[in-house]
């Protein structure tokens, strides 16, 4: 119930929170795509000696929610060990139920944070990027990935890689396709902070995503619990009946036969 109750509140943040998310990412491909801003930090592709590349991984803090961290851990290693098995991998993990999964698998965690989802969300994303971004512009990391279950409905989340840096300009289409803009006061500093804004809204947007799993995974775990606790009852009764029923036919042969013998 509990579970139910947060999976509404956070469905609600998603819905409202998307439509702003997905037009600033519009937005800010328009302005990227220009020639002008393509020597951005934030924009340009590293080259490190180790091929170093960081990975953050949004878990949750608390159990009892299924398959929810499982599927994360196993997804991160099996791209630790496979797909990125000549990079040197730079984990950052968020939930104290992936630190203590992923700490005993691998020696890559490096970064940790917890309790994120009691606090303002967006302040605890805004610490997040900001430090992926320092690092990335920073030239110790060739890519920043984020893995994450994506909320599709409170029966089904969707493990998620996602590249945050370097920013790559997709097409732009809709109204920002054909629109040119006057800058106040001068080009660089409106991407600047804009680009910055535009990373905090896709972080927020994630742990969103993720926190919306979350409860959807917790309340389908319990529903599950509860069902099997139920027809484990109902087994475990009509065990004990047979029991009972077979004591007392036995006292009663026990009894009769006791009779006939006098």
């Amino acid at each position: 119930m509990v579970a139910a109750a947060k999976l509404r509140r956070a469905q609600d943040t998603i819905v409202q929170s998307r439509p702003y998310a997905l037009q600033m990412r519009e937005m800010v491909n328009h302005l990227a795509s220009r020639a002008e801003f393509g020597g951005h930090p934030l924009l340009r592709r590293n080259s490190t000696d180790t091929g170093k590349v960081s990975f953050l991984v949004i878990t949750s803090d608390r159990g009892l929610c299924g398959g929810f961290n499982s599927s994360i851990v196993n997804e991160a290693m099996v791209n630790i060990e496979n797909d990125l098995a000549d990079k040197d991998v730079d984990l950052t993990v968020v939930g104290r139920k992936g630190i203590e999964l992923l700490k005993r698998r691998t020696d890559a965690v490096a970064h940790t944070y917890t309790n994120v989802f009691d606090g303002d969300l967006y302040q605890e994303a805004s610490k997040i990027i900001e430090h992926a971004s320092e690092i990335f512009s920073n030239g110790e990391t060739e890519a920043v990935y984020c893995l994450y279950n994506q909320f599709q409905s409170a029966i089904q989340q969707n493990v998620t890689l996602e590249r945050l840096l370097p920013f790559e300009p997709a097409p732009t289409e809709g109204r920002f396709a054909h629109t040119d803009y006057e800058y106040e006061p001068s080009q660089p500093d409106v991407f600047d902070a804009l680009l910055a804004r535009h990373m905090k809204i896709q972080m927020l947007r994630i742990l969103n995503e993720s926190a919306a799993s979350e409860h959807g995974a917790r309340m389908t775990a319990m529903e599950s619990a509860t069902t099997n606790a139920g027809e484990m009852i109902d087994t475990l009764t009509l065990q004990y009946n047979r029991a009972r029923q077979n004591a007392i036919t036995t006292e009663l042969i026990e009894v009769i036969s006791g009779a006939e013998a006098l």
